[in-house]
């Protein structure tokens, strides 16, 4: 370890919520299926912190539990066949598992909203996009447009703001008469219709070429400053965290393995998985001659057939025989640095 830094501390303490920075605190979430074939651990002591006010990114490879955790926070878990057995997700210091089916509908779309992937399969193709935010409205903000009309100006106001063009009109339109990254402009709207605290946003610009996902981020960056609100990004793509965000959480099979500022993620990267995810990304000008593109060797493991020990262990350039049989605990080589590898503990 860098002998200005001191080695690593091991660290196996919950976070804990403060109430003058944090928005959001998970600790130990466990979220479980039962199957016939028996129980799979989608997530398996998830911690996490996302302070106010900043853009997290949530990423890792498709499999890893990024969208569980995500539907988790909103309490949106399919039961059955999947239930959140274990843990807490303290919102601005209230715990959302401890509230009933009422008072989780009053947090989600209000305090909370979500824009989910695929924009064009998440808004209804029967009515109209004005209906839709205007729905949003009624529903949570009874003060702000207690009839329709009002709310219909809420969602006027709302698609000015993310730059749709001609609101007057495109607000009586169906989602089939609009294009993929207008339709997605038309989620961010009715995520941010409420002005919620915490938007968490799913792969928003997956389905979006190059130019159009510049524009949607660029988008949710300065509604950010604008409204004040927290951003989740959950994305396997390492180029939107460092365009978007100011801290980042590395997941895989179910837990969080690294997370720390996206400086140091990028600068001082310390779990070998996340410096196979850095290792991968192409380079601006391509490759060299003869040069390949580094990919991690194997494919996340199936919740069916997870490792013993690290469970990256079986994919893992630096694998030692502790890594085979003990999972590792948390360390941190730095105060705001949290990474799971033994190879830390020195």
């Amino acid at each position: 370890m860098d002998k200005e830094k001191g080695p690593a501390t091991h660290n196996q303490k919950m976070p804990i919520y403060n109430k003058d920075s944090d928005l959001l605190v998970i600790r130990d979430l466990h979220t479980h299926f039962f199957t016939p074939d028996g129980v799979l651990r989608a997530l398996d002591g998830v911690d996490l912190r996302l302070p106010k006010g900043k853009t997290l990114g949530l990423v890792g490879e498709s499999g890893c539990g990024k969208t569980v955790l995500a539907l988790s926070i909103l309490r949106l878990i399919p039961d059955p066949p999947g239930r959140i057995v274990k843990g807490e997700i303290l919102f601005e210091g209230i715990d959302l598992l401890s509230l009933d089916e009422r008072a989780i509908r009053d947090v989600r779309g209000n305090k909370i909203s979500m824009i989910f992937q695929e924009p064009m399969t998440s808004l209804n193709p029967v009515f109209t996009i004005g209906s839709q935010i205007a729905e949003v409205v009624l529903l949570h903000q009874h003060k702000r447009a207690a009839t329709k009309k009002q709310a219909l100006d809420v969602a006027m106001d709302m698609l000015k703001i993310v730059g749709i063009a001609s609101p007057e009109s495109r607000i009586n339109d169906y989602p089939h008469q609009l294009s993929g990254g207008m339709c997605q402009r038309v989620m961010i709207a009715m995520a941010l219709a409420c002005r919620p605290a915490l938007m968490i946003a799913d792969e928003p610009t997956t389905a979006l070429d190059v130019t159009t996902q510049a524009q949607i981020l660029n988008l949710m960056k300065g509604l950010r400053e604008e409204i004040d609100t927290s951003i989740l990004l959950v994305t396997h793509d390492l180029g939107v965290v460092a365009q978007s965000c100011h801290e980042v959480a590395v997941m895989y099979t179910g837990n969080i393995v690294e997370s720390a500022s996206v400086e140091d993620i990028f600068s001082s990267p310390l779990h070998p998985y996340t410096r196979g995810l850095l290792r991968a990304i192409p380079r601006i000008g391509g490759l060299r001659s003869g040069e390949s593109l580094q990919a991690i060797a194997g494919n996340v493991p199936t919740l069916r057939d997870i490792p013993k020990g690290c469970t990256f262990n079986n994919r893992c350039p630096e694998v030692m025989d502790i890594c085979r049989g003990e999972y590792p605990p948390v360390f941190r080589p730095k105060a705001d640095h949290m990474v799971r590898c033994w190879r830390s503990a020195n």
